[in-house]
């Protein structure tokens, strides 16, 4: 027997027996274990109570008698301070786990001769999902279940069969008899409660939470767990509505929305602000329920992009908040300790009647409260408490506003007069109209400014948004886009309290929609997307193609084929987004970004293929020993890519083109994989709900658009070694195996080799390159001065010259250029200074698809952008580099392949 003398046990057994009521009766009908607890046994008093059911025939009987007593010891021994708060919650809830789930297999097996409990489950939401059930908590199980392996009796329909299980375990753990009650059961927290039966089944849940469920519901899953039943089946489903708890992107609209809930809970509650009698520890200003809203308010925000802060304790989320830098250290610090505290009050109040209350009585029973937590008297605690709630009261209208018990008035617009100065001032042409225009804006045009508190974050963000307009090359169009994204916002307080506190997120903000048309654009057809500048840490270049893989099924969490093609537009809209702010921003080199935006487009293509795949074969089966590959070229097979590139891709497969699938319809293996194929194309290029995602380009495939869309590796490898155009080899020497297993891509790789390694006459490649080249240049002239890929000396020479030292020697065969062109000045085939040449090149090409999309000199802040990203210090340096740079190419033109190129200055 261990004796634990640091602990308080005879203190705790007077108090308990003083004060406690529901206590004291405890200890006078168990004797064993008040002797356990006298003699400060707290193991053996809490394995007591955990047997204190055993051999009881009654189940209902034993499941009440284990809950008694556990409350029992657990509770003298937290008077004792043997069992800290997280061991009470934790011993409470598993008490819990195991009752729910005695009672799901008793109701099923009694019903259906001792079948096991497959297809029925209980989701543990609240206090009881986070292991943090006080005495006498209710438990809010969801029930739910599955059709298809249901047990019941042949003549229960499987609807009728759930219900009436729902019903008995409710019974059997609520009713009240002379044991008293197990647990009180609430299903009020199941989908659409008002109308549906107790147990839910897994379609309707998914159909409610996928298209119907409310803020609130949002906020209680991020608590959940498969507790009691069929677990796996439980855990298997919550999997599922991952998509619903945890949003792809910042869901700042979860601050309104949790505002709007406190509103109503402090509306509907009329007891004391300040703790006294009648205050209410949990739902009070500054109470238990406020600190969770708080922590589960930016788990809302952050969480779908920050899977650290998908924890279930409150504790344990304001640590994991302010681990990823969300919250503030010590505003942290003192709600933790307030909701700790609170937690060990609502405990002595319920420990008094083994009552389910959270309100502080008066007088003599406040005094009693008091002297069982060890405080002098009543007076001691309400001062106590009032310090601490004052505080995390504080903490919380600071998320949420000051008061959102009242309706604040609608601000009053600013004076006509003095806006039409300001815009006059900062040069606007026509000051009045655009006054007009503003005050457009403010009466009700925009669902994101309807109400008081969004207004009047506008209007505080207002001089410091036209301010920002003004200095933009052209603000009218700058206007109208911000105009679109008010339009298809459908709320923006907290992005407008954001861009008032950070200007350089305002910065980044007027940028995206005034130096880049295609980013603007995109901004205005999807508001969401300034999800990207809200996180700092969604500015940073991405990870590998198998990481952004992982996030795009993630996102899907479900295996639906529309719902895969969306994850990857939706996970690609925002990895190039921010890559283009970042490029603006000349935050990143423009060589990590094209080299970021392949990885993007690659782990698409992966995901994509899989998905067609998949659904491909649910009818066409499988071709033994022979699968599909996919190579990429050009630009993707470099792994370069600029946010206009399309994908320049070549279907093949393996093993024996006489092959049959099979499926239920069986083909051949050339039909099936290009039908295949064609799948695959179209799942990254057809627009869904979430927009569309690339230009899949099969130009470069055997025979062009003359040739099937995917031939066998065998035929690939024919037509190359006797068929193909010196033109088709050079792109080759760009490709890149994307997807296929190692011994198809290593045939592959081998292939490729075999084909620009051969032998091959100089003269007649020079001339080859030398014709193509020229005409090239007749039939696709440079744009302007900045179409850095078909200007004279430009990347388009550069790629010819490349290639043919490749193809004429062997060497330098890397499908990255960036990589290539230092291997071959290594080999002392090219001159040293091509590296840089190359590189300003390759940035040019890269931000100018942003900031010149069509080759010409772009408005001066648009240039100075461009310049700015490709780390020259103005833009005329720029050009003077460029033209050094062309002057570079035409040299070793010259020398390599003794032909003259005119550059233009």
């Amino acid at each position: 027997m261990a004796q634990a003398n640091s602990h308080d046990w005879d203190g705790a057994l007077a108090r308990a027996r003083a004060e406690a009521p529901f206590l004291a009766r405890g200890l006078e009908r168990m004797p064993p274990l008040a002797e356990l607890l006298g003699s400060g046994d707290a193991k053996g008093a809490l394995a007591w109570a955990k047997s204190a059911g055993d051999g009881v025939d009654d189940l209902g009987a034993a499941l009440r008698r284990e809950r008694i007593a556990l409350s029992v010891a657990l509770g003298v021994g937290d008077l004792a301070g043997a069992f800290s708060l997280t061991r009470v919650m934790q011993e409470l809830s598993d008490c819990a786990d195991r009752a729910l789930d005695r009672a799901t297999a008793h109701v099923i097996a009694e019903r259906t001769d001792g079948e096991a409990a497959r297809g029925l489950y209980a989701l543990a939401l609240g206090k009881q999902g986070a292991r943090e059930l006080n005495y006498s908590s209710d438990i809010d199980p969801i029930l739910l279940y599955d059709p298809e392996t249901l047990p019941r009796r042949a003549k229960d329909e499987p609807g009728e069969a759930a219900a009436r299980y729902a019903r008995q375990i409710v019974q059997l753990l609520s009713e009240n008899t002379a044991d008293g009650f197990a647990f009180r059961v609430d299903l009020r927290l199941r989908p659409a409660s008002e109308v549906s039966p107790l147990a839910v089944s897994e379609g309707a849940a998914l159909s409610h939470y996928e298209s119907a469920a409310l803020a609130w519901e949002r906020a209680a899953f991020i608590r959940s767990r498969a507790c009691a039943g069929d677990i796996a089946a439980g855990e298997a489903f919550l999997q599922r509505i991952q998509p619903f708890v945890w949003r792809s992107s910042l869901d700042f609209g979860a601050i309104e929305e949790i505002r709007q809930l406190t509103a109503q809970i402090r509306a509907n509650h009329d007891g004391p602000r300040r703790p006294g009698p009648g205050f209410d520890v949990k739902r009070g200003r500054g109470g238990i329920r406020e600190i969770e809203f708080f922590a589960q308010t930016h788990q809302l925000i952050h969480g779908g992009r920050d899977p650290s802060l998908r924890v279930k304790g409150t504790r344990a989320a304001l640590d994991a908040l302010v681990a990823a830098g969300r919250v503030d250290g010590g505003e942290a610090d003192l709600l933790g300790t307030t909701y700790d505290r609170l937690r060990v009050i609502e405990h002595r109040l319920q420990m008094v009647n083994d009552r389910q209350t959270h309100i502080l009585p008066e007088c003599e029973a406040l005094d009693a409260v008091a002297r069982l937590d060890g405080l002098a008297d009543g007076a001691a605690l309400i001062a106590e408490l009032d310090s601490l709630t004052q505080a995390a009261g504080a903490v919380y209208d600071k998320l949420i506003g000051d008061d959102v018990s009242a309706s604040p008035p609608v601000p009053e617009p600013p004076q006509a007069e003095a806006l039409t100065e300001q815009l006059s001032n900062l040069g606007f042409a026509e000051p009045d109209a655009l006054a007009a225009r503003i005050k457009g804006w403010r009466e009700g045009r925009y669902q994101c400014l309807r109400t008081p508190q969004a207004l009047a974050a506008f209007d505080a963000l207002l001089p410091e948004l036209i301010a920002a307009f003004a200095g933009a090359d052209d603000p009218d169009r700058a206007l109208t886009r911000w105009e679109s994204v008010l339009a298809n916002a459908p709320s923006a307080i907290n992005l407008f309290h954001l861009l008032s506190a950070r200007p350089a997120l305002l910065a980044q903000l007027v940028g995206a929609l005034t130096l880049s048309p295609m980013l603007a654009d995109e901004l205005g057809r999807r508001p969401e997307l300034l999800d990207i500048l809200i996180d700092e840490s969604a500015l940073e270049l991405p990870g590998s193609a198998s990481e952004i893989s992982e996030d795009m099924r993630r996102i899907a969490a479900r295996d639906d084929y529309e719902a895969q093609l969306d994850a990857i537009r939706v996970v690609t809209g925002e990895q190039r987004f921010a890559l283009g702010v970042q490029l603006i921003e000349a935050l990143s080199d423009p060589i990590d970004i094209a080299s970021g935006l392949s990885r993007v487009a690659e782990a698409g293509l992966t995901v994509a293929a899989a998905a067609a795949a998949h659904e491909f074969e649910r009818v066409h089966g499988q071709i033994t020993g022979s699968e599909v590959c996919v190579l990429g070229l050009g630009r993707f097979g470099g792994g370069a890519l600029t946010h206009a590139s399309d994908l320049d891709i070549i279907y093949l497969f393996s093993g024996d083109f006489d092959a049959q699938s099979d499926g239920e319809r069986s083909l051949g293996a050339t039909l099936y994989y290009n039908r295949l194929a064609s799948r695959i194309s179209a799942a990254l290029s057809v627009p869904t709900a979430q927009g569309a995602l690339y230009e899949v380009d099969t130009r470069l495939r055997p025979q062009g658009n003359q040739g099937p869309l995917a031939v066998s590796l065998e035929a690939f490898a024919k037509y190359q070694r006797e068929a193909a155009w010196t033109w088709e080899h050079m792109a080759l020497a760009r490709a890149r195996v994307l997807i296929g297993s190692e011994e198809a891509s290593g045939q592959l790789n081998e292939i490729i080799t075999g084909v620009l390694c051969k032998p091959r006459d100089p003269a007649e490649l020079r001339t080859n390159v030398l014709t193509m080249r020229s005409e090239m240049a007749q039939h696709k002239p440079a744009r302007g001065p900045l179409d850095v890929k078909l200007l004279r000396g430009g990347l388009v020479d550069f790629e010819f010259l490349i290639h043919f030292l490749q193809l004429r020697d062997g060497k330098g065969l890397d499908p990255d250029l960036g990589t290539a062109i230092p291997m071959l000045v290594e080999e002392g085939a090219l001159p040293q200074p091509l590296i840089a040449a190359y590189d300003l090149m390759t940035r040019i090409l890269v931000a100018g698809r942003l900031l010149a999309p069509d080759g010409k000199e772009p408005p001066s802040a648009a240039a100075d952008a461009l310049a700015r990203a490709c780390k020259a210090q103005n833009y005329k340096g720029l050009l003077r580099s460029l033209t050094e740079a062309r002057h570079e190419v035409a040299k070793a033109w010259e020398t390599i392949l003794e032909h003259q190129l005119e550059i233009d200055e």
